[in-house]
């Protein structure tokens, strides 16, 4: 059973409203870009689809889970308060009014107010930026979980920026005469995206979450490959998107294969770490295998093609048709199962820490269904295995429909277990005493 580890700093963290409005907002996101995908593959769906599903997917689902993760963990893991809770709440409202309006014009072809939605985007965005570089300043050293959330957050202000740009390039062309093209600098954007800001915060929680519950340590090999990828997956990203932007391949594929080839070390480190755990398999830990197996596929299909050719197009994420094998098989089972200690977490804390050795309080694991845990488990493994072969193997288009629908009931019933968990024990933390907890103790902002 998931226990809560002796090491944290609870009373750092903010309202439990605060992260789980985002996690509630992130769901239905990933609602909404899963059953967009389905859409696609049936050949409903409007306008550019495609690129309202990619922003729904990561920089909806992915990130804004990403914002509320770290508005929540960086205080407790890191022993600091909160720069601001205001700003933490603004920049919710912000990224998703932008994020929806963004995947409106999308569909319905409005491409004039893109700008506008993307200014709203870039605003929310850059605020939690500020909000999570001021409290990481309040810190002595950083460890290597923060070193990696302050590299995400430079990232992000970067990725954000060329995705402004982009937007306003669609209608008031930007980029003649600079030696860059639409096409550049969205292959960059989208390679510090998900490379930059989405990836380095994965493998930073995960040094820390992969240790902590299984209740083992980095050791021997491990220390040494988490050694290279601090170095090489950094350099790496940043070559592999700035030889993109510019169209040189040289530079592109030693960043490509640095990426790659500290992925295939992360993968090692988790599955190390899986191994040697000795404790119960939670729905964290059996994603998290998941997870383990497909980065490591992922890299060593990766590593070639990005060699051969990284400034391909079909080759963006690495090796044509392994999109999804490494957004939905390794980021999403690493999302899915974080969530799956995250928000019980929040919602015992809050709600029954106080009551510890005073009367019978429920465990972690005890406040979802674990039959429910198991469905989606299986539906999203089954509906990503379909989708993965499909998109290598190109079986048919019956079969990624098949594959999308899959997945989409099972995020279902991932949502369903969540919010379950929300309603049954903490209902009034979206709907009741938000504001005042928000603007409470604004300490530094104000």
């Amino acid at each position: 059973m998931s226990a809560i580890p002796a090491d944290i700093d609870t009373a750092r963290q903010p309202p439990m409203t605060i992260p789980l409005r985002h996690f509630v907002v992130a769901l239905g996101l990933l609602a909404a870009a899963v059953g967009l995908r389905v859409g696609l593959a049936v050949g409903v769906a409007p306008g550019a689809a495609r690129l309202a599903h990619v922003h729904l997917l990561v920089a909806g689902w992915v990130c804004v889970t990403i914002m509320g993760a770290m508005t929540q963990f960086v205080p407790v893991w890191s022993g600091v308060d909160l720069y601001s809770r205001r700003l933490a709440t603004t920049q919710l409202w912000a990224v998703g009014v932008g994020l929806v309006g963004l995947a409106g014009c999308f569909l319905l072809g409005a491409f004039a107010w893109l700008p506008v939605f993307g200014a709203a985007a870039l605003l929310g965005f850059w605020t939690f930026a500020y909000n999570m570089a001021r409290t990481l300043s309040r810190l002595d050293g950083f460890d290597v979980t923060e070193r990696h959330f302050g590299l995400a957050i430079g990232f992000l202000v970067a990725v954000t920026g060329l995705g402004f740009l982009l937007a306003v390039d669609f209608t008031r062309p930007l980029f003649a005469g600079v030696g860059a093209t639409h096409g550049t600098v969205r292959a960059a954007h989208v390679t510090l995206a998900v490379f930059g800001v989405v990836v380095t915060t994965v493998v930073g929680a995960l040094y820390q979450l992969a240790t902590m519950f299984t209740q083992t340590k980095l050791r021997g090999v491990d220390v040494w490959l988490r050694r290279v990828e601090e170095v090489g997956y950094p350099l790496g990203v940043v070559a592999l998107a700035g030889g993109r932007l510019v169209s040189e391949p040289t530079l592109a594929r030693v960043g490509g294969a640095l990426v790659a080839l500290s992925l295939l070390g992360v993968a090692a480190i988790l599955a190390r770490r899986l191994v040697e755990s000795s404790v119960d398999w939670t729905p964290m830990l059996t994603r998290y295998a998941v997870a383990a197996v497909a980065l490591a596929a992922w890299a060593v299909l990766t590593v070639p093609a990005w060699v051969a050719a990284p400034l391909a197009g079909d080759r963006l994420f690495g090796t044509p048709g392994v999109d999804s094998l490494f957004l939905l098989g390794f980021v999403g089972f690493v999302v899915l199962g974080t969530l799956y200690h995250v928000v019980p977490f929040i919602v015992w804390v809050h709600r029954y820490s106080d009551r510890l050795g005073l009367e019978p309080v429920p465990m972690l694991d005890d406040l979802y269904s674990d039959r429910l845990a198991r469905l989606d488990f299986a539906l999203v493994l089954s509906g990503v295995a379909v989708v993965v072969t499909n998109d290598l193997a190109g079986l048919s288009p019956a079969a990624e429909t098949a594959g999308w629908t899959l997945v989409f009931v099972g995020v279902a019933a991932f949502a369903a277990n969540l919010l379950r968990v929300i309603w049954l024990h903490s209902p009034q933390s979206l709907v009741g005493g938000a504001v005042a907890s928000a603007a409470d103790a604004d300490d530094g902002a104000d």
